[in-house]
């Protein structure tokens, strides 16, 4: 698809960082929730890697439920502890320190916005996982 000839049509967006991290990390969730193979995952990154607007990267989502925020994150952002934070959605959230009961996984990833080391939590009581810097 390119773009329309000028006045013919919707203009497509560009796809900046920003938006390409979203969408890897948006990939990365599915495949640590099992919803894609590693594979799978390699596919779709590429995709993601390759494409010049927008639309071409959200193609490579349009068959697994949403996880990516609706606003991106503010550069160093880290909530407080609550569901609230930046990263709140579905039972995601990204918190400065574990709740008590929250048992800790081996997953860790690097923040694409703040460049810190994150590891996962899993809280047992509902399954929500839990994003907090790793020490």
């Amino acid at each position: 698809m390119t773009d329309p000839a000028p006045g013919t049509g919707p203009r497509r967006t560009p796809i900046g960082d920003a938006e390409r991290d979203r969408h890897i990390a948006a990939l990365r969730e599915h495949y640590a929730g099992g919803r894609l193979s590693l594979e799978e995952l390699r596919r779709r990154a590429e995709k993601v890697l390759g494409a010049e607007y927008l639309d071409e990267a959200a193609a490579v989502l349009d068959d697994l439920p949403g996880v990516l925020p609706a606003v991106a994150p503010a550069p160093g952002a880290v909530a407080d502890g609550s569901r609230a934070g930046w990263y709140s959605r579905r039972g995601h959230a990204q918190v400065s320190k574990p709740a008590a009961g929250w048992v800790p996984t081996a997953e860790r990833f690097r923040d694409p916005s703040t460049g810190v080391v994150m590891r996962v939590w899993v809280d047992p009581a509902d399954e929500s996982r839990h994003y907090v810097p790793d020490a």
